[in-house]
């Protein structure tokens, strides 16, 4: 049994080309295959899914640390997906690393271990898609320090 339900809108505009309506007061967003299928007007479908996973581990982190009262900003985090052909010869996403990066050095922060050993698990998107792929995670500071 769900919580909620979110529902989104796709609307063929030409070849790969897709508006993508969501719930008010979110802007509609335009998405789109790279060449050669289409044209990469938009963001592709795997590029969403990159988005999503990063997107969902830095809200997870955000929300964490600031749970703390920390202020860890600005966040930023980057997201590589692995494409590649499964056993059956089929295109797939593979795995993804993300990597996020606190604004602030890890000194600063107080309950960052305890942070870092379970913000991943309260991130909704990234646990249900590592159920289908790898998704491997790493924390660093505003110094590059790794942190995990």
């Amino acid at each position: 049994m769900s919580d909620s339900r979110v529902t989104v809108h796709l609307q063929q505009v030409q070849d790969y080309q897709f508006d993508v309506r969501f719930e008010a007061p979110v802007p509609s967003l335009r998405t789109d295959e790279p060449a050669p299928l289409g044209q990469g007007a938009g963001p592709s479908p795997v590029q969403l899914l990159a988005a999503a996973v990063g997107n969902c581990l830095s809200d997870s982190l955000l929300f964490a640390l600031r749970k703390f009262r920390q202020q860890p900003e600005p966040v930023s985090c980057e997201v590589s997906a692995e494409v590649g052909r499964n056993a059956d010869a089929r295109m797939r996403v593979l795995g993804m690393q993300a990597v996020l990066t606190l604004g602030v050095p890890a000194a600063s922060l107080q309950h960052l271990d305890r942070v870092l050993a379970s913000f991943e698990a309260y991130c909704t998107v990234t646990q249900s898609v590592a159920a289908g792929f790898p998704v491997v995670v790493s924390v660093r500071d505003s110094t590059g320090a790794v942190l995990k």
